[in-house]
């Protein structure tokens, strides 16, 4: 019997519209000859259509997106287009359909060399778990007094008891299954003395839960210099929604790029549809050169695989990003070569 799931394709901006392309072959080539079938349903929305329309997305646009079984995003922003219309799409989509759980692998390919002296593969591997629906992108806040000597902005957290339990039990889960078992808590409880506070209490009662996993609480600024010094010693680390934004890509940029990074928007109750891309943004530099790296894009693709229920497709496109990453022939700019975008997406798919 053939599984068959639909997908809703968002390439929208940039380089998101040369990558997305990579990771559709990709899952394409993963699947055939199996039990599963995925379909792709382009859905338009990005910044283009938005100063076409006024909108980043058609009025209806959500619920269109609830009746698929994933969303594969590319990149939205654009210049001529404020941020807050393009990121609004993307954190209206997380807090809509409560795709509470932001998962971002961190990991130094077999193959590729680390801005860090002396550290290998092994050394880094490490896993961001990132709440993804409050905290300091809750959209509370507001300006006034705009234009005037006077001017006023206030961006306000909101962090609630119930979104710092559920995404530490879910990171929790996941140090759980890991060889390292280590999680790594993220506060700022010595300044944000009302919200990280909260966070850390609660920590201290999840953790109790899971004493097979080594618990350890860290100042985010420490946690980002251990990150530098002492890599190995991370695994799983969990953290608020602008927190875990900067850590992921530090801990991108030491494993080669931040064009290799992918990512994952969960709502693991699965009443919502999930949505997966690369962390990497529209890159309008070189949007249209044809070197945009594919493999952010590419993995979040098997990430999206490995969530509908596929582990053994997800581990059939990984392990061949790192056949082709090991080999050293085929890479884009950002990994000090000189191929193409295809290039590093058929060297990809030859090997699934």
């Amino acid at each position: 019997m053939t599984t068959t799931h639909r997908i809703g394709v968002i390439a929208g901006d940039g380089i998101g519209k040369e990558v997305i392309p990579a990771g559709i072959a990709a899952i394409e080539k993963a699947t055939r000859g199996s039990s599963v079938s995925v379909s792709f349903s382009d859905l338009p929305w990005s910044c283009e259509y938005y100063t076409r329309h006024g909108r980043m997305m058609d009025e209806d646009g959500y619920e269109r997106m609830a009746a698929f079984d994933a969303l594969y995003m590319g990149a939205l922003g654009a210049p001529g287009v404020s941020d807050a219309a393009s990121a609004g799409l993307i954190l209206g989509i997380r807090q809509k359909f409560d795709q509470y759980v932001n998962l971002r692998p961190m990991r130094l390919l077999k193959g590729l060399s680390s801005p860090l002296a002396n550290r290998g593969a092994a050394e880094i591997d490490m896993i961001c778990v990132r709440e993804n629906s409050e905290g300091e992108y809750s959209g509370v806040g507001g300006r006034i007094h705009r234009g005037t000597a006077h001017e006023v902005a206030q961006q306000v957290g909101v962090f609630t008891r119930n979104g710092i339990e559920r995404i530490l039990r879910y990171g929790f889960e996941i140090a759980a299954t890991r060889p390292r078992r280590m999680l790594a808590s993220a506060t700022k409880s010595n300044a944000l003395t009302h919200s990280m506070v909260l966070w850390d209490e609660v920590a201290e009662i999840v953790r109790q839960d899971y004493p097979g996993v080594e618990y350890r609480k860290y100042h985010v600024d420490a946690l980002a210099a251990r990150m530098i010094t002492h890599p190995q010693t991370l695994d799983v680390m969990v953290t608020s929604n602008l927190f875990g934004d900067i850590l992921t890509d530090i801990g991108s940029a030491i494993s080669g790029s931040l064009g290799i990074a992918p990512g994952a928007n969960i709502n693991p109750t699965r009443t919502h549809p999930s949505m997966f891309e690369p962390i990497h943004g529209s890159a309008p530099d070189i949007a249209g050169t044809g070197i945009a790296n594919p493999i952010g894009a590419i993995w979040a693709g098997a990430l999206m695989l490995e969530h509908l229920g596929h582990r053994d497709l997800h581990d059939r496109v990984l392990s061949a990003i790192e056949r082709v990453v090991a080999t050293g022939t085929v890479r884009t700019p950002d990994l000090g070569g000189s191929s193409k975008t295809t290039d590093v997406a058929n060297a990809i798919v030859g090997e699934i």
